[in-house]
């Protein structure tokens, strides 16, 4: 049995300043962000399409915006609406935690489409490039919900597990003692930071090392989160489950489950069209 740290999350006080550890992990993914991707611009086929480092600090911002906004905005709908339109002054805590990942997926391709306007690149060609410097950045999100004690996982149908943790219940911050939820529980953003982050990261950045049809890579990306998210999720404690064909599906599985059908289409899409020879390879404009 484990028992959670309950690290502060604040991280530094600076004055009336407060550094939360959630803050640090997104500061920590923006620049995971940028080392991937001054190691890929270096990859043969991604320097012959004449990638640069100004990209990537432009792209930042871009990305920045939609992952902030649209992982809010996601946060709000998908999940809680009645707690934060009841208090909307809660919607802009960020600091507090609630990123909904499917909100900043979607604010992220908002953002990267309008950043492929204004640079006169492929929107295909910039998804396909920044895919395999995302899931590394996600799993040091899921670090901040582990230190906030957010997402606590289901109770453990085996109590004897060595992993399975008291959980803190956040709800009595100011209790004097510990106040953890009942039953032992699966520790679940760490099972989404090593599988939906890590594990997705391996694979990706190896099938992206080498020149793959336009689209296929940021296909793969999205095929991959989506099944991992759609395993991990069912070890976490779901936002609101429902019942589909008699078998019950959560929150994060529903919102998975576009993304894997989407993803299987885009993939057949994007090797059709290399074998018929219409985008031989990724390239500009």
């Amino acid at each position: 049995m484990l028992i959670h740290p309950m690290p502060d999350p604040i991280a530094l006080q600076l004055g009336p300043v407060a550094v939360h550890w959630y803050g640090l992990m997104y500061v920590l993914a923006f620049a995971l962000f940028i080392a991937l991707g001054r190691v890929r611009i270096k990859q043969p086929h991604i320097a012959a399409q004449l990638w640069k480092k100004e990209d990537l600090d432009d792209m930042l911002f871009y990305g920045m915006m939609g992952v902030i906004i649209g992982g809010r905005l996601g946060e709000v709908l998908f999940y809680e609406p009645v707690k934060y339109f009841s208090d909307p002054i809660e919607i802009f805590k960020v600091w507090h935690g609630g990123m909904s990942f499917h909100g900043g997926f979607l604010g992220v391709l908002i953002a990267m489409s309008l950043w492929a306007r204004k640079s006169g690149r492929n929107l295909l060609d910039v998804y396909d490039f920044i895919a395999p410097l995302v899931p590394l950045g996600y799993a040091a999100g899921r670090m901040g919900n582990f230190i906030n004690a957010e997402l606590p996982g289901r109770v453990v149908s085996d109590q004897s597990l060595p992993w399975a943790m008291l959980w803190p219940d956040i709800r009595y911050p100011l209790h004097p003692d510990p106040v953890f939820l009942q039953g032992l529980r699966h520790p679940s953003p760490i099972y989404q930071m090593l599988i939906d982050g890590l594990l997705v990261f391996v694979l990706l950045w190896i099938f992206a090392r080498k020149e793959r049809p336009r689209l296929a890579v940021g296909a793969f990306y999205t095929l991959l989160y989506g099944c991992a998210r759609f395993f991990t999720e069912w070890f976490r404690t779901p936002d609101w489950e429902t019942t589909v064909l008699g078998l019950p599906i959560t929150s994060g599985q529903v919102l998975s489950l576009p993304m894997i059908v989407g993803a299987i289409l885009m993939l057949v899409w994007a090797y059709k069209v290399r074998q018929r020879g219409r985008a031989p390879i990724i390239s500009k404009a």
